[in-house]
């Protein structure tokens, strides 16, 4: 399989949910709004996919109707990370069988495993595929950070280690990525009020949430920063910073699943427990940050 670039705005899509099932018709639905969009790639069964709550097959079932529905049109890196590195490693084989042009591997969590052995997690998972492995470190959910130092070693001893999706809160943590491994690592941002000082110091793109629905919005952001047209880059930032802060003010997916309903893409903004749905005081922020934007359904 072509590698593709794994830059620019990638979506971090929405598992839909209709009477407890996987809707299916939604998500192909979804699909197509985002390429329609212009999308730069999709990630299905990630945290903003409800990944926790899929039952293994339902997991595999939707990366592979997200690989069916964007019909090689745009990269699809399929979540397939675990606390359990021998589920991490089955679940890489069965997306890169399935034909997921890369894998999203989170790090282990719960479990709050060392250094070394993260590393020697990464290590099993990479050795099952050829294909992108993008590591993803998210201390506040994980409770551990995958080093600067892993990084360095996975990133010499695999070809196809070579992005990461920061999602750590720390600008300073991509500067010493770009410090240690210059062009060899390609940084993603994971926390969408923070693409756009992440790009400032060398981030080539972001996982994002808000481009569930905000497609052309987000990736405008991105393409002026990449662009070095920082001024425009932050003008389109500002715009968008009430709906970044919003979409967090309660456990995503929760928020950008009202938004993406309310604008028809989707048709319920249903969650999995322990999910619950929007409380009447947020959905008030949110409300107001979406009417900021055009949408006052």
């Amino acid at each position: 399989m072509k590698q593709r670039p794994l830059t620019g705005t990638i979506t971090a899509l929405v598992t839909p949910f209709r009477k407890g099932a996987v809707a299916f018709d939604d998500l192909e639905k979804l699909v197509a709004f985002q390429i329609k969009g212009g999308i730069d790639g999709l990630v299905p069964v990630g945290t903003t996919g409800e990944s926790p709550t899929l039952s293994h097959e339902e997991h595999m079932d939707v990366v592979r109707a997200v690989i069916a529905a964007a019909r090689k049109r745009v990269p699809v890196l399929a979540g397939t990370g675990s606390n359990s590195t021998h589920e991490a490693v089955e679940l890489t084989k069965l997306a890169h069988d399935a034909g997921a042009d890369a894998m999203l591997v989170v790090a282990p969590y719960y479990n709050k495993p060392s250094q070394e052995g993260l590393f020697q997690h990464y290590c099993a998972i990479a050795d099952v595929t050829d294909r992108p492995i993008v590591l993803y470190s998210i201390p506040g959910r994980c409770g551990i950070e995958i080093g600067v130092p892993v990084v360095e070693r996975l990133v010499r001893r695999y070809r196809h280690v070579r992005w990461i999706k920061e999602a750590g809160g720390s600008v300073d943590r991509v500067d010493q990525l770009k410090q240690a491994l210059g062009s060899d690592i390609t940084v993603l941002s994971g926390d969408d009020s923070l693409t756009l000082p992440f790009l400032a110091v060398g981030a080539e793109g972001v996982i994002s949430v808000a481009s569930n629905l905000f497609v052309r919005e987000v990736s405008r952001m991105v393409q002026f920063a990449r662009a070095d047209e920082f001024a425009k880059a932050a003008k389109v930032h500002r715009q968008l910073y009430p709906l970044f802060k919003a979409l967090f003010i309660e456990p995503n997916p929760a928020p950008i699943k009202v938004a993406l309903a309310r604008a028809g893409v989707i048709g319920s903004d249903e969650v999995r427990p322990p999910l619950a749905l929007m409380s009447a005081a947020n959905l008030a922020v949110l409300t107001k940050a979406l009417a900021g934007l055009g949408l006052r359904r």
